[in-house]
């Protein structure tokens, strides 16, 4: 049976694909034919609960081609979403990622996927019962089930957990995409996942389980708020700290086409890439992605009567704008950013302001 907030999130998938033609079954994908027709790269795949938390956190890592919601395993081909859910194919929720190893490795792989589940429960994922929600790496060849395997005993033997792994090492046998509404969920319907994410208990356990450092990178601190008040504006302190909103069209960066990066005001975090900004038309900077979503904290915003994403820096809290699922490809999303939150940081002085591990960003 369909856990209680499994059930709501779904309702709202519906009531928003209602208008869209039906979805049908995936099609089997042959890594070594598909995702890998590129020589270059690589594929993993790994069951982790439920695929819409699992695929987001290996989106946006740098080599990381396409990561695919689908169906892992099982017995029975081209399986429809509600097939798999009644837990009797043998397939689980799983994603598959296509990568660059020269950029990203198994190793750094399997070090994110253990971060983002309980791998100690055999019987399913947080509010996620059943065999479709059992945790696996399913590997590809023989060098990723020794990595894997080698993974999952040094976990077990850290002793981080208490209770053994219950996560399983199995060969890959065959994967289906899911049907495209549950393709990059997070970015399609950001507050029902994020809703989801933490109502299903996923989001507490893993913040318990995986602590953020308690204090920043020395060069990224928050100034004191007598600091703030000396060497801020009075707009980009009314911005960052009062929740603010500059005036659009009318404002420092909107129109800026310079190649370079922009950073907090506050703290110096960089956050986005001249690289992914583009020409909204709202009057403010918009970007499609930070350039690392570990210096972005996203939400939820009922300020105005609406319910919105609010966009603030990690480690100087400074609010910084919101997020819309309205944006162009790759990610169809916008990020809308007060300028007064952001210094640019043209890409002539990156090296010389402490920024030339970005230099990559401009080909450079």
């Amino acid at each position: 049976m369909m856990n209680v907030s499994k059930l709501i999130v779904v309702c709202a998938i519906l009531a928003l694909t209602a208008a869209l033609p039906a979805c049908g079954a995936g099609t089997e994908v042959h890594p070594m034919e598909t995702l890998n027709a590129d020589d270059s790269l690589a594929v993993a795949t790994f069951a982790g609960g439920c695929f819409w938390c699992i695929e987001q956190a290996f989106e946006d890592l740098e080599g990381v081609e396409s990561v695919v919601s689908g169906y892992a395993g099982g017995h029975v081909e081209n399986p429809t979403y509600q097939q798999v859910l009644s837990g009797t194919t043998g397939h689980r929720e799983a994603v598959q990622i296509a990568y660059h190893p020269e950029k990203t490795t198994y190793e750094q792989l399997l070090d994110i996927f253990w971060r983002q589940i309980d791998p100690t429960d055999p019987g399913g994922q947080f509010a996620d019962r059943g065999e479709q929600y059992r945790t696996a790496v399913f590997y590809h060849d023989e060098t990723q089930k020794a990595l894997a395997e080698e993974s999952k005993q040094r976990l077990d033997a850290s002793g981080k957990f208490g209770k053994p792994i219950a996560t399983e090492v199995l060969p890959f046998s065959s994967f289906y995409p899911a049907e495209e509404y549950h393709q990059d969920y997070y970015r399609k319907c950001p507050l029902q996942y994020n809703s989801y994410k933490w109502g299903s208990g996923r989001g507490p356990f893993l913040k318990e389980t995986w602590p953020e450092p308690t204090t920043a990178p020395v060069q990224y601190q928050k100034p004191s708020e007598e600091e703030l008040r000396r060497v801020l504006t009075s707009l980009q302190y009314e911005v960052t700290q009062l929740n603010g909103t500059e005036p659009a069209f009318s404002n420092e960066y909107y129109h800026n086409k310079e190649a370079g990066i922009y950073v907090d005001v506050v703290s110096g975090e960089p956050l986005f890439s001249s690289t992914d900004k583009f020409e909204s038309g709202t009057g403010w900077p918009s970007f499609t992605r930070p350039i690392d979503p570990v210096y972005i904290v996203e939400l939820t915003d009922a300020s105005l009567g609406m319910i919105r994403v609010e966009v603030r820096s990690k480690y100087g809290d400074s609010h910084l704008g919101h997020v819309f699922p309205d944006g162009p490809e790759p990610t169809g999303m916008r990020y809308c950013i007060n300028s007064a939150a952001l210094r640019f940081i043209p890409k002539a002085e990156l090296e010389a302001e402490g920024y030339g591990e970005y230099a990559y960003l401009f080909g450079d």
